[in-house]
């Protein structure tokens, strides 16, 4: 009897031992599977942000910039960034570059002498006033990448405000003395105002630079300059030139034109 019971004992206690262990098991499976879904559900979401911050990031470079400060974007209300003036060193005026010169300021700059435009002999060659003789100025030393304000102004020194007197005369539309060397020899004629513009601007472009004409060589003089031997206004006069190169020989040649460039600047 009593080793009967023993054996009933010995195996409750093993069946609780049983159940006790299977429990034991059976909640640290469950909390394994736990862990593995939570650093699933991790994942998922870390994925997600991930994914978010990149869409986020294109959808910023699409717009061109930071969507906070606008630093990308372009405001099409807002005034367009102004130019850079240029610096133009004493000494060193350009023949060749843009220009801030109208043609309004040559007409003025003209009026102002208070001299007489010589009408009846220009309108000949096609320029029957001021206004369209200084738009032809702008027009062909715009062709040529030549500062209007720099022929403009030389021919108005050349030619003594186109009142002439020297060796040219004004129906050789002649206007920068072009082929004259002194001692009555007159130069160049040309068939029009127009061409006897483009063949000064030409040589002016032949003097500061050695880049090939826009236009066809009208300028008869052309070919004996050494090419970019004045890229400066100032070097014009063979006196101030470093190479003795130059327009001509008088003194401060350059500079002079210079100072009526200056003048003309003021006019409105």
């Amino acid at each position: 009897m009593d080793q009967k019971m023993k054996r009933i004992w010995l195996e409750v206690g093993l069946a609780v031992a049983l159940v006790v262990s299977l429990s034991f098991l059976g909640a640290k499976m469950g909390s394994e599977h736990q862990k593995k879904e939570a650093k699933l559900e991790l994942a998922e979401a870390e994925n997600k942000s991930a994914a978010e911050k990149q869409d986020g990031s294109a959808a910023e470079e699409e717009s061109g910039g930071n969507a906070e400060d606008g630093s990308g974007a372009s405001d099409p209300g807002a005034a367009p960034a102004p130019e850079a003036e240029e610096v133009i060193a004493d000494g060193q005026y350009p023949i060749m570059g843009k220009s801030s010169v109208t043609v309004e300021q040559m007409v003025s700059y003209f009026n102002s002498v208070n001299l007489p435009y010589p009408a009846e002999q220009l309108s000949k060659g096609g320029a029957d006033s001021i206004e369209t003789f200084c738009q032809m100025y702008y027009e062909e030393a715009a062709a040529e990448g030549v500062r209007p304000e720099v022929a403009f102004v030389q021919t108005m020194k050349e030619t003594g405000w186109l009142q002439y007197g020297g060796d040219s005369s004004i129906e050789q539309f002649n206007f920068a003395g072009l082929g004259t060397t002194g001692g009555g020899v007159a130069g160049n004629s040309y068939p029009d105002v127009r061409t006897g513009i483009r063949a000064q601007i030409q040589h002016l472009k032949a003097y500061a630079t050695a880049d090939a004409l826009a236009q066809e060589c009208v300028d008869d003089r052309y070919e004996y300059v050494m090419k970019g031997s004045a890229p400066y206004v100032e070097w014009l006069g063979q006196k101030e030139n470093p190479g003795g190169q130059g327009w001509a020989t008088a003194e401060n040649y350059g500079y002079s034109i210079v100072e009526m460039i200056h003048s003309m600047n003021q006019m409105k």
